[in-house]
Parts: structure tokens; sequence; C-alpha cells
């Protein structure tokens, strides 16, 4: 039996998920099984996937079409070998991955998490960057530090733990859209050993344009307040995560309150289920006070936060802005 799954959802894929299968089926260390958690594709990938002649491919097709969260979410209820790595659709496999993670994985048998650095592709699968360095080891409190920090790049790709870890916590948790999903996991797997991470560049993780424009707004800001409640959840239960999250927090939601907040103002009124930009604003208040009591936390400190909040309260000021970034998409601030 092999010992590494790749686990591999895929909805409507196209090229890039035939582009994404090769790199898989080309690493170096051959022992390995992939598992296609195919979400009633109709662009002819399940009918593709089935054609690759490969006994090392297991295809598992939903019955009925999922959203992303529940199609991610039967990765619990399939069999799974010892150890399991998520990847992405559109992202790439270096033939090096497998081999570098098992040398990883022998030097550290004790690790709840394994990483590769990685690099940035765009949608032609050319190199934007790479990612920032990463330590060979990281414990949980110092990895959530870094990411509060910004200062780690962290994607749903890469990553490597074992099957029973991962169906013990209870897989992926359901983020709307599994934003922030990801790194809750990574957190939960670090907290049952330390994270462990190979130099080595391994995989590229595919940037696309219009990832941007296109992002569901709202649905950032449900994420968003749903991560805060786990980070009051391990500000609770674990001393060491809470040092961290005293220490950087209203770090970490300043910047999501400058970001999100120019998000919603973009999205028209009708499509914000009710958020203003001062209502959100006013909840990251309440997120700083929560985690980091005593705080003098005030998102207005931004200028372009400010100025959001100020475009946002009228109805002429909005409607201009939202004709005006029909005209020019880019940012106007920062």
């Amino acid at each position: 039996m092999a010992q590494y799954n790749i686990i591999l959802p895929v909805r409507n894929g196209g090229n890039y998920f035939k582009d994404c299968v090769n790199s898989i089926l080309q690493q170096s260390l051959p022992d390995f099984r992939l598992k296609v958690m195919d979400n009633c594709s109709s662009d002819g990938s399940l009918e593709w996937i089935k054609s690759v002649n490969d006994d090392r491919i297991e295809i598992y097709p939903a019955s009925t079409p999922l959203g992303i969260e529940e199609n991610w979410g039967r990765i619990t209820s399939i069999p799974k070998d010892e150890f399991i790595t998520l990847i992405g659709h559109d992202d790439i496999l270096h033939s090096n991955y497998l081999s570098v993670m098992d040398n990883l994985i022998n030097k550290y048998p004790e690790a709840g998490l394994y990483q590769t650095h990685f690099r940035y592709i765009d949608a032609r699968g050319a190199e934007i960057r790479q990612c920032k360095p990463m330590d060979e080891i990281q414990r949980a409190p110092e990895f959530l530090s870094f990411f509060l920090m910004n200062m780690i790049d962290v994607m749903g790709t890469g990553f490597m733990m074992r099957a029973k870890d991962y169906d013990e916590i209870g897989g992926i948790p359901a983020y709307p859209n599994l934003l922030f999903a990801d790194f809750e996991l990574w957190i939960n797997l670090t907290q049952k050993g330390f994270k462990a991470t190979a130099i080595e560049e391994c995989f590229s993780y595919r940037l696309h344009s219009s990832a941007t424009t296109k992002s569901p707004d709202v649905k950032f800001q449900q994420a968003f307040s749903r991560f805060i409640n786990y980070l009051h959840t391990l500000n609770e239960s674990d001393p060491g995560m809470r040092i961290a999250i005293e220490r950087y927090a209203l770090q970490f939601i300043g910047f999501y309150a400058k970001g999100l907040s120019h998000r919603l103002l973009r999205t028209p009124k009708n499509k914000r289920e009710g958020l203003s930009v001062n209502s959100f604003l006013k909840q990251c208040k309440s997120f700083a006070d929560t985690l980091v009591p005593g705080n003098d936390f005030d998102p207005e400190k931004q200028l372009s936060v400010r100025l959001a909040n100020q475009i946002d309260s009228n109805a002429l000021t909005r409607s201009l802005f939202l004709v005006f970034k029909k005209i020019n998409p880019k940012p106007v601030y920062s």
C-alpha cells in the first residue's frame, strides 16, 4: 500500500487540471496514490481523468453538485494511507515534491505538519515571485505570530500531514468558500507537534489576475469573523497562543480592517447582506476588544480606512465611487 496520498478536489478544472495531474504523475518518488474528488465537472475533466492510464489514480465523483466546502469536506470520508497532501486543481507539484517530503518526514518524524518552500505563478505559468523564507522548525505560537504579522505565505497547497490527524480534527473547517480555513487547519496540526519546512522549492501556487475583482466580498467578511472567533478560542485555551495573539492580533485586525473595508466599499449595497463599512469597522473594534482587552485600537487611524468610511456613509459618494471603479479598477489608495 502506498504511504502517500495526493488529494485533488476539482470542478471544471480545464487545462489547469490536466497540468496539475501531469505534474503529480511525474513525481520522482512513484509510491503514492492520487485521489481525485470530482465535483460534477461538466467540462470533460471527469472523462479526461478516467482516460488517463495510471493505476495510481482513484476517482471519487460527487453524486450531485456541491459547494466547495462540501466537496473538500468529503476528504474525511474516503480511505487514506498514512500521509496526505491537498492540492488546488490549478497548482503544480514539482517532480521532487514527494522525495523532499519523504526526507523531511524521516528527519522530523515527531512533527505534526510538513511543508516546502514554493513559488507563485500567474495564469500562464510564469513566475511572479518566490514565497517568503521560512524557518526549518516552527512551533504553533511562532507559526501563528508570523501569520498575524503577515511575515509568512500560507496557502492550501503544499502541506503534508498524517491522515489520522486530519480526520481526528475533522478535516478542513467549513469556512465560507474555505477562506481562512486552511490556516486554522495548519495551526491545529502544528499544535500536535511542530511544523517542519524543507528549504527546497517544490511546488507552484497559481495566482489569477481576476482573483481580487471576482472574490465574494461578503463571504470574506463572514470568514474573517469566524477566524477571529477561532483566535478567541486559542486565546482562552493555550497560554503560548495567548501571548502571540496579545502581541500581534491588533496588527492583523488592522490589516484586514483596511483590506476588507475597501472590498466592501466596491460591493453594491444590495449585495452586502446589510453590511456597511462603518458597521464592519465597529465589528473590528469589537474583535480587538475581545482578543486584547484595554487596547487603543482604532481602524480609522489609517487614512485610507477613514476615507472608505466617509465615502460609504453617503449614497452619492458611494455611487460615484462605484462608477469610478468601473472606469479605473486599479487601487486608488493604499
